[in-house]
Formats: structure tokens, C-alpha cells, sequence
């Protein structure tokens, strides 16, 4: 168990390792000199020289790297270049504004996905089969900002009962946050739970035809029974790195989402930092995004270890 552990762990630190030097090179080399978008295109040369080596971009770029890593280990990611402050900061502020999108967003998508995909699965080609393969076919096949623009329509314009856009600035507290995460978490939550639905539909009637659930029956176990003890765990092990992608896909879809309801958070200073080529801003972004990813995978693994009691006596595998 330990040894599947370690393993796992040490992919996860080259996995991020490997992240962070694509990160860094990536975004040093997006098009445009970062001196002449701060200072603006009027600047002198000299001045534009003056900001490239206080920025220390006259230095070789593996130096850079190797100081970032260096100081990013130590918890110093840099400073902003549009609002002068650390980008610990402004990032942490943002990161708290989309956690609260993101927490709704995965206990409600998570539970609600693995209930519809049970009951799809118990109850195969069925009316409750057709109608929840319906809703999340429909689900995958709809954008994450389309499905925002349409519950905008729904809940905002015809019935006014929640805020389209978010007024409030990245300083706004939580209660004041609290009306406007239910548009974007709903939009977010409609596309993830589309795909887990799907996959624990097909794992629910792969194992419901196994001889042990075969077995379980005939020894005179209620229905619910064998689901719950026998049927659920195994159907879960392949569901578990479906659920792990879509939690670490949801970095990538609150970066539509916050835009079109205006919301604080991570994902919207992702793109203004873009715009604003605040580069120690977007190496810090997109590293954390490949570290949850890298941390939704690993908790995946260890999840199906837990599940699975072959992967913890080493007689099978991830």
C-alpha cells in the first residue's frame, strides 16, 4: 500500500515540476513586451529598458525560472505589476471568491449526479433511464456559458429573482457574495454532473450483471442491499477519475463563467491578467490550476485504493 502511495506522490511532484516549467516558458512567451504594456506604447526606450531590467527580463530565461521556483518555494510568487502588491495576495482574495462557486458547485453536482446515475442504471431503458440520459446528453452538449446565458434569461430577466452580474469588487465580503453564486454554480454544475451521470449510469449496469452481484441476489439479499454494499463501491472505481477531472476541469470552466457574471474570482483575474500581461500573476494562476489538477488525480487514486482492497495488497492496479 505504501509503496502505491509513494508512487503516486512522486508522479504527482514530476507532474507538477513538468507543470511549472511549462507554465513559466509558456507565458514568457506570450506575444508583446510586458515593459512597453506597463508603461504604454508613449514610453522612451530608455525607459522601457530601465522597466525590462527592474523586471529582470534582460536576465536568461532559466535563471528566471530557477528564481521563481526558488522563491514560489518559499511562498513569495512575486508582485503584481498592475496593482503593485504581492500576488499571494490578490490572488488569495479572488481564490476565497471562486472556492465559494466551486464548493457549491461540487457537493451539489457530485450528489445529485451519482443519484441520477444509479437510478439510470438500475432502472435500464426505463422512463427514468431515457429521461436522464436525455437531460445529460442535452448536459455535454450545451457550453457552460451558453447554459449561463440561458439560466440569466430564465432567472434574472423573466423571473428577477437572482443578480445576472456581480457589482461588488474582489474586497466584497461573503454575505455579500452569497446572492451571486448560485447563477454561475448552477451553469457550472449542469455541464459537470452531465458527464459523472453518464459514467456511473454505465458502471451501475456493468457491475448489476457480475456474478458477485448475481451471487448476492440469490442468496436472498434485499435489492437495496446488494446495491448499497456489494454493487455501489465497485460501480464507484470508475466513476472516481471522471469525478477528479471534472473537479479539475472546473478551473478552466469558472475562467468563462466569472466573466459572463462578472464575478471576482480566480478565473476572471486569469484573463485581466492576460490582458494586462501581469506575467507573476498568471505563472501563479496557472500553476495552481495544474496543481488541482494534479491533486484531484492523487486523491482519485488514493480513493480507488480505498475502494478497491487488490490495490492495497498490491494485487491489482490504478
Amino acid at each position: 500500500m505504501w509503496r502505491f502511495v509513494l508512487q503516486r506522490l512522486a508522479s504527482a511532484v514530476l507532474t507538477i515540476v513538468l507543470s511549472s516549467l511549462l507554465v513559466f516558458f509558456a507565458v514568457q512567451a506570450l506575444p508583446g513586451d510586458v515593459a512597453t504594456q506597463v508603461l504604454g506604447r508613449d514610453a522612451t526606450p530608455e525607459a522601457v529598458a530601465a522597466m525590462r531590467e527592474q523586471l529582470h527580463l534582460d536576465v536568461p530565461a532559466w535563471q528566471r525560472y530557477l528564481s521563481w521556483v526558488g522563491s514560489a518555494l518559499h511562498g513569495d510568487l512575486g508582485t503584481s505589476l498592475v496593482s503593485g502588491d504581492p500576488v499571494a495576495a490578490d490572488l488569495g482574495l479572488h481564490l476565497r471568491n471562486t472556492l465559494l462557486i466551486a464548493v457549491v458547485t461540487i457537493v451539489v453536482a457530485i450528489t445529485v449526479s451519482l443519484v441520477l446515475g444509479v437510478l439510470a442504471g438500475l432502472y435500464r431503458d426505463r422512463w427514468p433511464d431515457q429521461a436522464i440520459s436525455w437531460l445529460s446528453l442535452i448536459g455535454m452538449s450545451i457550453p457552460e456559458f451558453v447554459v449561463a446565458t440561458l439560466l440569466v434569461l430564465v432567472f434574472s430577466v423573466t423571473v428577477p429573482l437572482l443578480p445576472a452580474v456581480v457589482l461588488d469588487g474582489p474586497n466584497a465580503t461573503v454575505a455579500d457574495l452569497l446572492p451571486a453564486i448560485w447563477l454561475p454554480a448552477a451553469a457550472l454544475g449542469v455541464v459537470m454532473a452531465a458527464y459523472i451521470v453518464r459514467m456511473t449510469r454505465t458502471s451501475v449496469i456493468d457491475v448489476m450483471a457480475a456474478e458477485f452481484v448475481t451471487t448476492a441476489t440469490l442468496k436472498g439479499l434485499g435489492r437495496w442491499r446488494v446495491v448499497t454494499r456489494h454493487a455501489l463501491p465497485s460501480a464507484l472505481l470508475p466513476t472516481l477519475n471522471v469525478i477528479a477531472m471534472n473537479i479539475a476541469w472546473l478551473v478552466g470552466g469558472v475562467v468563462v463563467v466569472e466573466n459572463v457574471f462578472n464575478y471576482p474570482g480566480a478565473g476572471k483575474l486569469m484573463l485581466e491578467s492576460v490582458y494586462d500581461r501581469d506575467l507573476p500573476m498568471l505563472q501563479a494562476i496557472a500553476l495552481l490550476g495544474a496543481c488541482v489538477y494534479v491533486v484531484c488525480n492523487l486523491a482519485a487514486d488514493l480513493a480507488a485504493m480505498a475502494l478497491n482492497p487488490k490495490l492495497r495488497t498490491g494485487g491489482g492496479k490504478a
